[in-house]
Protein backbone atom coordinates (compact mmCIF):
# COMPACT_ATOMS: atom_id res chain seq x y z
CA UNK A 1 0.00 0.00 0.00
CA UNK A 2 1.06 3.50 -0.84
CA UNK A 3 1.83 6.36 1.71
CA UNK A 4 -0.88 9.08 1.68
CA UNK A 5 -0.56 13.01 1.49
CA UNK A 6 -2.15 15.42 3.41
CA UNK A 7 -2.57 19.05 3.32
CA UNK A 8 -3.72 20.87 5.87
CA UNK A 9 -4.95 24.72 4.96
CA UNK A 10 -5.59 26.50 7.91
CA UNK A 11 -6.53 30.12 7.94
CA UNK A 12 -8.99 33.45 8.70
CA UNK A 13 -13.01 32.94 7.69
CA UNK A 14 -14.37 35.80 5.78
CA UNK A 15 -17.48 36.16 7.81
CA UNK A 16 -20.56 35.00 6.14
CA UNK A 17 -19.05 35.62 2.95
CA UNK A 18 -18.73 32.64 0.37
CA UNK A 19 -17.76 34.83 -2.65
CA UNK A 20 -14.67 36.51 -0.31
CA UNK A 21 -13.96 32.56 0.98
CA UNK A 22 -14.33 30.58 -1.90
CA UNK A 23 -11.75 33.41 -3.41
CA UNK A 24 -9.31 33.22 -0.59
CA UNK A 25 -9.03 29.41 -0.62
CA UNK A 26 -8.95 29.48 -4.70
CA UNK A 27 -5.50 31.57 -3.79
CA UNK A 28 -4.70 29.52 -1.39
CA UNK A 29 -4.63 26.10 -2.87
CA UNK A 30 -3.20 27.39 -5.92
CA UNK A 31 -0.07 27.77 -3.60
CA UNK A 32 -0.29 24.26 -2.68
CA UNK A 33 2.72 23.56 -5.28
CA UNK A 34 3.69 19.79 -3.56
CA UNK A 35 2.05 16.95 -5.25
CA UNK A 36 -0.70 15.46 -2.19
CA UNK A 37 -3.68 13.41 -2.13
CA UNK A 38 -5.78 14.82 -0.13
CA UNK A 39 -6.60 18.92 1.00
CA UNK A 40 -8.59 19.21 3.98
CA UNK A 41 -10.17 22.57 5.07
CA UNK A 42 -12.06 23.76 7.85
CA UNK A 43 -15.84 23.19 9.00
CA UNK A 44 -17.95 25.60 7.53
CA UNK A 45 -15.56 26.60 4.91
CA UNK A 46 -17.22 29.21 2.73
CA UNK A 47 -19.27 31.30 5.82
CA UNK A 48 -17.95 30.65 9.25
CA UNK A 49 -19.73 28.66 11.94
CA UNK A 50 -22.80 30.58 11.51
CA UNK A 51 -26.65 29.83 12.90
CA UNK A 52 -27.53 32.28 9.63
CA UNK A 53 -29.08 29.45 7.73
CA UNK A 54 -30.83 32.38 4.97
CA UNK A 55 -27.26 31.95 3.36
CA UNK A 56 -26.81 28.25 3.18
CA UNK A 57 -25.85 26.99 -0.03
CA UNK A 58 -27.35 23.41 -1.83
CA UNK A 59 -25.73 20.63 -3.43
CA UNK A 60 -26.63 21.49 -6.85
CA UNK A 61 -23.47 23.55 -8.81
CA UNK A 62 -25.56 24.48 -11.64
CA UNK A 63 -28.67 26.73 -10.04
CA UNK A 64 -28.17 30.02 -12.34
CA UNK A 65 -28.43 32.02 -8.49
CA UNK A 66 -25.19 30.55 -7.22
CA UNK A 67 -26.52 29.00 -4.87
CA UNK A 68 -24.41 26.18 -5.50
CA UNK A 69 -21.09 27.62 -5.97
CA UNK A 70 -18.92 26.46 -3.58
CA UNK A 71 -20.23 22.50 -4.94
CA UNK A 72 -18.96 23.82 -7.81
CA UNK A 73 -15.89 25.03 -7.00
CA UNK A 74 -14.69 22.00 -5.37
CA UNK A 75 -15.43 20.32 -8.23
CA UNK A 76 -13.39 22.14 -10.50
CA UNK A 77 -10.07 22.41 -7.96
CA UNK A 78 -10.51 18.94 -6.87
CA UNK A 79 -9.65 17.93 -10.64
CA UNK A 80 -7.23 20.71 -11.26
CA UNK A 81 -5.12 19.72 -8.46
CA UNK A 82 -5.83 16.26 -8.77
CA UNK A 83 -6.23 15.23 -5.20
CA UNK A 84 -9.67 15.00 -3.09
CA UNK A 85 -10.46 18.04 -1.06
CA UNK A 86 -12.72 18.02 1.84
CA UNK A 87 -14.76 20.14 4.09
CA UNK A 88 -17.87 20.98 5.13
CA UNK A 89 -20.23 23.88 4.28
CA UNK A 90 -23.69 25.04 5.50
CA UNK A 91 -25.95 22.55 3.27
CA UNK A 92 -29.81 23.01 2.90
CA UNK A 93 -32.04 20.36 1.45
CA UNK A 94 -35.72 19.36 1.43
CA UNK A 95 -36.53 21.97 3.89
CA UNK A 96 -33.80 20.68 6.21
CA UNK A 97 -30.20 22.82 6.66
CA UNK A 98 -27.41 20.25 7.66
CA UNK A 99 -23.41 20.79 8.64
CA UNK A 100 -22.06 18.37 5.76
CA UNK A 101 -18.75 17.61 5.15
CA UNK A 102 -18.20 17.35 1.40
CA UNK A 103 -15.17 14.36 0.15
CA UNK A 104 -14.73 15.47 -3.54
CA UNK A 105 -12.83 13.49 -5.69
CA UNK A 106 -10.78 14.61 -8.84
CA UNK A 107 -13.29 13.23 -11.57
CA UNK A 108 -16.16 14.80 -9.41
CA UNK A 109 -18.00 12.43 -7.92
CA UNK A 110 -18.33 13.03 -4.20
CA UNK A 111 -20.00 11.14 -0.99
CA UNK A 112 -21.05 13.32 2.18
CA UNK A 113 -21.29 12.94 5.86
CA UNK A 114 -24.01 15.06 7.84
CA UNK A 115 -22.24 16.42 11.55
CA UNK A 116 -23.82 14.10 13.85
CA UNK A 117 -23.00 16.05 17.35
CA UNK A 118 -24.49 19.35 16.92
CA UNK A 119 -23.24 21.91 19.48
CA UNK A 120 -25.48 23.03 21.69
CA UNK A 121 -24.14 26.06 23.27
CA UNK A 122 -24.21 27.75 19.77
CA UNK A 123 -27.97 26.16 19.54
CA UNK A 124 -27.39 24.82 16.45
CA UNK A 125 -29.59 21.45 17.29
CA UNK A 126 -32.52 24.76 17.07
CA UNK A 127 -30.70 25.37 13.52
CA UNK A 128 -29.44 22.27 11.91
CA UNK A 129 -30.61 18.30 11.23
CA UNK A 130 -28.12 16.16 12.89
CA UNK A 131 -26.12 13.35 10.47
CA UNK A 132 -27.83 9.66 11.27
CA UNK A 133 -24.74 8.01 9.57
CA UNK A 134 -20.93 7.75 9.71
CA UNK A 135 -18.96 7.80 6.42
CA UNK A 136 -15.89 5.48 5.72
CA UNK A 137 -13.95 6.73 2.31
CA UNK A 138 -11.56 4.96 0.46
CA UNK A 139 -8.46 7.08 -0.75
CA UNK A 140 -5.52 4.77 -2.02
CA UNK A 141 -6.39 1.93 -0.38
CA UNK A 142 -6.41 3.74 2.69
CA UNK A 143 -9.56 3.64 4.72
CA UNK A 144 -10.71 6.80 6.21
CA UNK A 145 -13.31 8.23 8.65
CA UNK A 146 -14.11 12.04 8.41
CA UNK A 147 -15.90 14.01 11.09
CA UNK A 148 -16.67 17.72 12.35
CA UNK A 149 -15.74 19.69 15.46
CA UNK A 150 -17.86 18.77 17.93
CA UNK A 151 -17.86 15.26 17.12
CA UNK A 152 -14.29 15.48 18.72
CA UNK A 153 -15.63 15.09 22.10
CA UNK A 154 -17.72 11.88 21.95
CA UNK A 155 -15.42 8.81 21.68
CA UNK A 156 -17.96 6.32 20.94
CA UNK A 157 -18.86 7.46 18.05
CA UNK A 158 -15.48 8.44 16.72
CA UNK A 159 -14.38 4.93 17.52
CA UNK A 160 -12.75 2.49 15.10
CA UNK A 161 -14.90 -0.83 14.78
CA UNK A 162 -13.35 -3.16 16.30
CA UNK A 163 -15.40 -6.19 15.22
CA UNK A 164 -14.91 -5.23 11.57
CA UNK A 165 -11.17 -4.93 11.19
CA UNK A 166 -10.40 -4.69 7.39
CA UNK A 167 -14.25 -4.26 6.48
CA UNK A 168 -16.72 -1.57 6.49
CA UNK A 169 -16.30 0.21 9.56
CA UNK A 170 -12.62 0.13 10.29
CA UNK A 171 -10.70 3.07 9.03
CA UNK A 172 -6.75 4.13 9.16
CA UNK A 173 -7.42 8.17 9.23
CA UNK A 174 -9.79 9.61 11.41
CA UNK A 175 -10.18 13.70 9.88
CA UNK A 176 -11.73 16.93 12.28
CA UNK A 177 -13.06 19.72 10.28
CA UNK A 178 -13.32 22.15 12.59
CA UNK A 179 -14.39 26.00 14.33
CA UNK A 180 -13.11 25.45 17.61
CA UNK A 181 -12.07 28.65 19.76
CA UNK A 182 -9.21 29.37 21.63
CA UNK A 183 -10.48 29.21 24.87
CA UNK A 184 -11.30 25.52 24.71
CA UNK A 185 -8.20 24.85 22.75
CA UNK A 186 -6.68 22.71 25.74
CA UNK A 187 -9.49 20.07 24.95
CA UNK A 188 -9.09 20.39 21.07
CA UNK A 189 -4.91 19.64 22.14
CA UNK A 190 -5.78 16.96 24.82
CA UNK A 191 -8.46 14.92 22.40
CA UNK A 192 -6.96 14.60 19.13
CA UNK A 193 -3.93 12.54 19.68
CA UNK A 194 -5.89 10.88 22.47
CA UNK A 195 -8.49 9.76 19.14
CA UNK A 196 -5.92 8.48 17.35
CA UNK A 197 -4.16 6.25 20.32
CA UNK A 198 -7.13 4.76 20.99
CA UNK A 199 -8.36 3.76 17.56
CA UNK A 200 -4.67 2.88 16.48
CA UNK A 201 -5.05 5.05 13.55
CA UNK A 202 -3.39 8.70 11.85
CA UNK A 203 -5.42 11.47 13.14
CA UNK A 204 -5.53 15.09 10.92
CA UNK A 205 -7.57 17.77 12.51
CA UNK A 206 -7.97 21.31 10.97
CA UNK A 207 -9.00 24.53 12.58
CA UNK A 208 -9.64 27.89 11.67
CA UNK A 209 -8.18 31.37 13.06
CA UNK A 210 -8.90 34.82 13.27
CA UNK A 211 -12.08 36.18 15.52
CA UNK A 212 -15.10 35.16 13.71
CA UNK A 213 -18.33 37.89 13.50
CA UNK A 214 -19.44 36.98 16.90
CA UNK A 215 -16.18 38.32 18.26
CA UNK A 216 -15.26 34.85 19.17
CA UNK A 217 -11.57 34.08 18.50
CA UNK A 218 -10.26 30.85 17.22
CA UNK A 219 -6.28 29.60 17.43
CA UNK A 220 -6.32 27.27 15.02
CA UNK A 221 -3.84 24.46 16.09
CA UNK A 222 -4.33 22.34 13.59
CA UNK A 223 -2.60 19.66 13.67
CA UNK A 224 -1.63 15.19 12.55
CA UNK A 225 -0.70 12.82 15.05
CA UNK A 226 0.40 9.02 14.45
CA UNK A 227 -1.04 6.54 16.41
CA UNK A 228 1.23 6.85 19.36
CA UNK A 229 0.49 10.23 20.03
CA UNK A 230 3.77 11.64 18.20
CA UNK A 231 2.61 15.24 16.98
CA UNK A 232 3.66 15.21 12.94
CA UNK A 233 2.49 18.62 12.36
CA UNK A 234 4.79 22.09 12.46
CA UNK A 235 1.91 24.68 11.79
CA UNK A 236 1.38 27.20 14.81
CA UNK A 237 -1.11 28.22 16.96
CA UNK A 238 -2.58 31.28 15.56
CA UNK A 239 -0.60 31.15 12.26
CA UNK A 240 -1.87 31.12 8.11
CA UNK A 241 -0.22 28.25 6.59
CA UNK A 242 -0.75 25.18 4.75
CA UNK A 243 1.67 21.95 5.11
CA UNK A 244 1.56 18.68 3.43
CA UNK A 245 2.41 15.94 5.66
CA UNK A 246 3.19 12.08 4.44
CA UNK A 247 1.63 9.32 6.08
CA UNK A 248 3.12 6.02 6.30
CA UNK A 249 1.30 2.79 5.69
CA UNK A 250 3.84 0.98 6.77
CA UNK A 251 4.82 2.40 10.29
CA UNK A 252 1.02 1.93 10.78
CA UNK A 253 0.65 -1.56 9.70
CA UNK A 254 3.96 -2.63 11.73
CA UNK A 255 2.68 -0.73 15.02
CA UNK A 256 -0.79 -2.70 14.97
CA UNK A 257 0.92 -6.00 14.33
CA UNK A 258 3.07 -5.10 17.11
CA UNK A 259 1.11 -3.58 19.81
CA UNK A 260 -2.61 -5.21 18.55
CA UNK A 261 -4.85 -3.62 21.01
CA UNK A 262 -7.56 -3.06 18.71
CA UNK A 263 -8.38 -7.01 18.90
CA UNK A 264 -9.16 -6.72 22.32
CA UNK A 265 -11.33 -3.68 21.99
CA UNK A 266 -15.29 -4.47 22.85
CA UNK A 267 -17.86 -4.45 20.17
CA UNK A 268 -20.81 -1.81 20.74
CA UNK A 269 -23.72 -0.97 18.98
CA UNK A 270 -24.63 2.75 18.54
CA UNK A 271 -28.62 3.74 18.50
Amino acid sequence: MEDLKVTLIQTQLHWENVDKNISMFDELLNSVKEQTDLIILPEMFSTGFTMNTSIAETMNARLPDGQGKSIAWLKEKAKEKNCVITGSLMITENGKNYNRLIWMQPDGNFQTYDKRHLFRMANEQNHFTAGEKKLIVKIKGWNVSPLICYDLRFPVWSRNAAASRGGAGWYDLLIYVANWPARRSLAWNTLIPARGVENQCYVVAVNRIGPDGHNVDYSGDSSAYNPLGEKLSTIQPNESKHETITLSWKFLQDYREKFPAMLDADDFEIK
